[in-house]
């Protein structure tokens, strides 16, 4: 069962986190998660899982890149060809 944690973290780690994460495929939660499992199991090194366990959103993470483009951008430029 998956339940929410709010975390309260400098705004300039978020963002490297997201960057972290977009370059892994993975979604920050799951990296958070797995590193608190580490923890909870004990182990002094942290390593990522290539299992994966999660929703179908994190195993699409980072996949909408186009050149350096994010999703959003990918789909503003699409609307804008689609409706101008």
């Amino acid at each position: 069962m998956l339940t929410k944690l709010t975390l309260t973290i400098d705004k300039s780690i978020v963002q490297e986190a997201k960057e972290y994460a977009r370059k892994k495929n993975r979604s920050v939660s799951r990296i958070v998660e797995e590193y608190l499992q580490n923890i909870a199991m004990n182990r002094e090194s942290f390593t990522l899982s290539n299992e994966i366990k999660s929703p179908i959103t994190d195993s699409i993470s980072g996949m909408f890149h186009d050149n350096g483009k994010s999703y959003k951008e990918l789909l503003d430029e699409s609307l804008q060809e689609k409706y101008l």
